[in-house]
């Protein structure tokens, strides 16, 4: 079985990452995914993990932000008895239990900075050090990370260390944001209306023509995910149908805004404070994103690293 087919869609970005991912599924080299949240990064994870040599051995995933901070170093590397308050017997960290296989990270930009220093120790040396123990166990785990954050800008705010991002972007995977392979939608729309049909037993309803062009101009800020929720919504309350752009939900409708001829800026008789102006437009479009950094540069016109350079220059927060 090819596990890269249940990865839908046939864009030229998605084509690309999953022919690099291919060719890195056959190594044991660290690799670390980019996307963002509900761009289906742990689909990837676990494509690249069944189709390399560890395929039939433990496959364990850890999402980082899912955890107090205090927990996160007990669940990686395990604790012995005593160790802490709690702590009445041994338990195995997912460093052991994954021996011989693969951990995949979620979200390692929450991982705390005193576990990061361990995971790269561990990363370095292959040496896995419970809490509370003086001897470290050595233990076999390729380790596939991903993040939904900048981890450059992460570190610079003093949140991530630079020694261990470079440990782990050894082989950087980017999925493409649903906005950016709008191409897919339609094919992504048939998997899960089928699926959806036999989940529930019911019969399966399709998108119009217009109604596929209207999700084409959606920008997605749910990603993958957020096409998979609507696409069960509408499997169960208009099972079998044919979906016209009025029975889509309000802000698809109102996503369709009505074009102007006139896109110019009017400066005012007293005229502005170009930097102010250019501050606020970024805090807008952050704003507006809900703090995503690809999507702000795209409504901005700019590049990615301009819009970063510009973040830093005007001071302005990043979370």
């Amino acid at each position: 079985m090819d596990y890269f087919d249940l990865i839908i869609g046939q864009s030229p970005a998605l084509e690309s990452l999953i022919r690099s991912a291919r060719m890195v599924a056959a190594t044991d080299v660290t690799i670390l995914i980019r996307g963002e949240t509900g761009t289906g990064k742990e689909v990837l994870a676990t494509a690249i993990q069944k189709s390399s040599p560890r395929a039939n051995k433990p496959f364990i995933t850890l999402n980082c932000a899912a955890l107090p901070e205090g927990l996160v170093e007990s669940e990686l590397f395990g604790h012995r008895k005593g160790a802490f308050t709690g702590a009445v017997s041994n338990k195995e960290g997912l460093f052991q239990s994954a021996n011989g296989g693969t951990l995949f990270l979620d979200e390692i930009n929450s991982l705390p900075l005193a576990v990061q220093g361990k995971l790269l120790r561990f990363m370095e040396s292959g040496e896995c050090l419970a809490v509370g123990e003086t001897k470290p166990e050595h233990v076999d785990v390729r380790i596939i990370a991903a993040t939904n954050a900048d981890l450059s800008i992460e570190i610079l705010n003093g949140n991530f260390r630079q020694d261990l991002y470079f440990r782990l972007n050894v082989i950087p995977l980017e999925l493409p944001s649903l906005e950016q392979r709008s191409e897919d939608i339609e094919a992504l729309c048939k998997h899960f209306f089928k699926n959806y049909a036999d989940t529930h037993q019911l019969p399966s309803c399709v998108f119009s023509r217009q109604s596929i062009k209207v999700l084409r101009d959606y920008s997605w800020p749910g990603n993958i995910r957020e096409l998979r929720n609507l696409c069960e919504r509408l499997s169960i309350l208009l099972a079998g149908k044919i979906i016209e752009p009025e029975n889509l939900p309000r802000e698809f409708v109102r996503n369709i805004e009505t074009p102007t001829t006139d896109n110019s800026i009017v400066l005012p008789k007293d005229g502005v404070q170009l930097d102010n102006l250019e501050a606020d437009l970024i805090y807008q479009a952050l704003a507006r994103t809900q703090g995503n950094r690809s999507k702000s540069a795209r409504l901005l016109g700019i590049s990615r690293d301009a819009l970063l350079y510009r973040i830093q220059k005007h001071g302005l927060s990043t979370h």
